[in-house]
């Protein structure tokens, strides 16, 4: 039987009121007083200022911006499980990071980073160009054409079967280095290594693995003589897992620069404004051409000592994390920098510099789908590094102060092609003099004597980083944050790499690193 709603929804009282109710009076707005309501409106304005001046800042998105792309990087190019990669890798490094929220999307290779709910930034990976951040626009596509004054170059200088892509390792049986990355056996050891002394010093340095209050390595390796004596990496870590170099990248870049410029015919003493091919020329060169910086030359660049007003700040909203993490251009962003010192007379070491590099670079390749091929097949191949990446920013430039990765026997292989001056096996990898061009100081006479090209050297007596400290003269090293080191000793035909994650330097001294191996080696 159908049911009145109204009817329905009436209760009855149990028994009738004694008294009628007082009529109910008609309700008015609630008014607050006048103080509360100036005090709302000045919360609001003030909150309202300070979300602005966060965004102003830069701040939130950059700080989001390393987050994505720092899970992206170690989840789809160096193949780690990401569930723990934010609590391991990005959250430690600084309290600003707390704020931070990801998603990863397996399928499409994607990490998205919010930070406070508010800033979103996403990450995507693409072949030959590792983890992009899309900071909006249109992220760079290859492109085929060639420029109308490209006549071949280096493209030809590929090994006839040298893949274009990184090999998988881990699927082969472990080989010796180099060819594999399997370390001696320790009854094939060099003599005159003491090798009980050398299993206790690289036990000391894999202390605290794990564990991001500590020294947190993640991989140490040993080469004398060309021969892989050892090789360890922290639990979690397999000997072909990659691993990021930071600011190693430089000295990767020197080696890619110096070889394309070989390879295209490109004099190192050429001014950046006339360094680059018809049609390959970035934007902001036609404002260098108006001031100063069109005295600045490539091998300026190579040895930093370009005198634009660049600063190596990495605080929050310092210039280093707004390149990396808050530019699509992070070469455009450094070539924005005024000129403050005549070219080639003041060092200073500056990121920004490196990624000036990889801009030149980029324009002596006759497209974009031959320059982010390069490193691999001019330089990672040739050596069996087939693990190595070279990112890019979301224009397309290479990373170079930054963002290489590679397995610890990888890096190994990149120092002893140092070593080499260039030559691997029978092939001449990079042009012969590399070696006397790295180890030349920047500036002789001032601080730039414990730098050189796109290296530092370490032990150089009056400014090198471990002068002192019991390093032959001529160590030359690839340095990055939080304790990265290929220290490479020519006089001691010795490689040492050490990588790891270590937020608190004060838990990591490379220098005695490196002068511990070398007391267990051979003289």
């Amino acid at each position: 039987m159908a049911t009145d709603s109204t009817s329905a929804s009436t209760p009855s009282l149990p028994h009738p009121l004694p008294h009628p109710l007082p009529p109910t009076p008609a309700s008015s707005p609630v008014r607050l007083p006048r103080a509360l309501l100036w005090f709302v409106a000045g919360l609001a304005a003030v909150l309202a200022v300070a979300l602005a001046a966060l965004a102003w800042s830069g701040i939130p998105a950059t700080a989001a911006g390393m987050a994505a792309k720092g899970v992206c990087s170690a989840a789809f190019v160096a193949g780690r499980a990401w569930p723990t990669l934010l609590a391991d890798d990005v959250l430690p490094a600084s309290a600003v990071l707390k704020a931070i929220r990801v998603t990863v999307n397996d399928k499409d290779k994607q990490v998205s980073a919010t930070f406070a709910g508010l800033f979103d930034r996403t990450a995507s990976w693409l072949p030959s160009r590792g983890c992009v951040l899309d900071l909006g626009g249109t992220v760079a596509r290859p492109d085929t054409g060639r420029p109308a004054n490209w006549e071949g170059g280096f493209s030809a200088g590929r090994a006839k079967g040298t893949p274009q892509a990184a090999t998988p390792q881990a699927a082969a049986a472990p080989r010796p280095w180099p060819d594999g990355n399997g370390p001696l056996p320790l009854d094939q050891w060099p003599p005159g290594v003491n090798a009980v002394a050398l299993q206790s010093v690289i036990a000391q340095a894999m202390a605290g693995a794990g564990d991001p209050a500590a020294a947190n390595p993640r991989g140490v390796a040993v080469v004398v003589k060309g021969k892989l004596i050892a090789l360890q990496t922290a639990p979690g870590f397999a000997p072909d897992t990659l691993l990021h170099g930071w600011s190693m990248a430089k000295t990767v870049t020197g080696m890619l620069l110096y070889k394309m410029a070989a390879d295209s015919g490109l004099p190192l003493n050429t001014p950046v404004v006339n360094a680059f091919l018809i049609g390959r020329e970035p934007p902001w060169v036609a404002a260098w051409r108006n001031d100063a910086r069109r005295g600045i030359k490539v091998s300026d660049l190579l040895y930093m000592r370009d005198g634009l007003a660049n600063a190596e700040d990495y605080q929050p909203g310092g210039a280093v994390p707004r390149m990396l993490w808050g530019e699509r251009d992070a070469a455009a962003y450094a070539a924005a920098a005024v000129s403050e010192a005549p070219p080639g007379q003041r060092w200073r070491y500056l990121s920004q510099t490196a990624n000036l590099l990889t801009a030149v670079a980029r324009g002596r390749a006759a497209n974009d789908r031959e320059y982010w091929d390069y490193p691999q097949r001019a330089l990672f191949n040739p050596i069996g590094a087939y693990s190595a990446v070279m990112e890019t920013d979301t224009a397309g430039n290479w990373v170079g102060s930054s963002y290489v990765w590679a397995s610890v026997g990888d890096w190994a292989r990149l120092g002893q092609l140092m070593l080499n001056d260039g030559q691997w096996g029978e092939r001449q990898v990079l042009p012969a003099g590399w070696l006397k061009r790295a180890a030349t100081a920047a500036t002789p006479g001032t601080e730039g004597r414990g730098y050189g090209a796109m290296t530092w050297l370490y032990g150089q007596p009056q400014a090198g980083a471990c002068k002192g400290r019991g390093i032959p003269d001529d160590t030359l090293a690839m340095i990055g944050l939080w304790g990265q080191i290929v220290a490479m000793v020519p006089s001691r035909e010795a490689v040492i790499v050490r990588l790891g994650w270590t937020f608190d330097k004060t838990k990591f001294d490379g220098c005695a690193l490196v002068a511990n191996i070398l007391k267990t080696l051979p003289k």
